[in-house]
């Protein structure tokens, strides 16, 4: 509360001093920023999905140590000492192992917080630095957030620089993108885990052997038709010559006649 307080009097007091001169103030929507990334809604879901699996775990784990309750006390009247002992124990080390899994999964420093901060923070980082970007260039004095707990009572759509917030991460999008895909086209295993090494190169030693059985097909196909194409050629020369070697027979034996007679 005194943040809130403090920021909203520093706000006053800067526009205060300075009412000289003329103010350029803009201000964004930050939810409607980040409902309209892509980025940030995968990350949102896969958080979701996380958190979603931890409350179910955990839930499972608080009927399961309920169960342990009810049951001891509906058969602690025909237990001895000892197994009653032995049935607190383990609701104990359940208990236990409840809040440790509570702490690990939803604590200051657990595994919501580190997630949060690999999947969303990335993204906010992007559209602050949008922010940055736009202000430093049409030269606005101050930038509001309007879904922050900074309270505004009006604002001028006119000052609304949202869109052009998110024009921004869409154009660094593309090209971040396009600087990807020449990267990936020089160094395609770039960035890759082994596996995926492995696989692209599993991928391309398969695409190198499709071609190369394409071209040995066509090769064979192309020797046969030659094949063909010559035996063919050779036949006619057999069949002009044994029709040439009739003729001059025939030739031969007319002229024979014609010398006997």
């Amino acid at each position: 509360m005194r943040l809130k307080i403090f920021v909203s009097v520093f706000i006053f007091c800067a526009i205060t001093v300075s009412a000289q001169k003329a103010q350029r103030i803009a201000y964004i929507d930050m939810e409607y920023i980040l409902e309209n990334v892509p980025e940030y809604l995968d990350a949102q879901n896969t958080l979701d999905s996380k958190v979603t699996k931890w409350r179910g775990e955990l839930d499972k784990l608080t009927r399961y140590i309920e169960k342990l309750k009810t049951d001891l006390a509906n058969e602690r009247a025909i237990l001895t000492q000892d197994l009653i002992q032995e049935k607190e124990d383990e609701i104990t080390l359940k208990q236990q192992e409840l809040r440790r899994l509570e702490s690990l999964y939803f604590g200051p420093k657990g595994d919501m917080f580190l997630l949060r901060k690999q999947l969303v923070k990335p993204v906010q980082d992007q559209v602050y630095n949008s922010v940055q970007s736009i202000a430093a260039r049409r030269q606005y004095d101050f930038v509001f957030d309007k879904s922050s707990d900074l309270v505004m009572l009006y604002s001028n759509k006119k000052h609304d620089i949202s869109d052009l917030v998110l024009k921004a991460i869409v154009r660094d999008r593309k090209i971040k993108q396009n600087k990807e895909k020449q990267a990936a086209k020089k160094n395609p295993t770039k960035g890759l885990s082994d596996k995926q090494k492995k696989a692209l190169a599993a991928k391309e030693a398969a695409r190198k052997k499709k071609e190369e059985d394409r071209a040995a097909r066509k090769k064979k196909i192309e020797e046969a038709r030659k094949k063909r194409l010559a035996d063919i050629e050779a036949k006619r020369k057999l069949l002009k010559q044994k029709k040439e070697a009739a003729k001059k027979k025939k030739e031969e034996d007319k002229k024979k006649e014609q010398d006997n007679n």
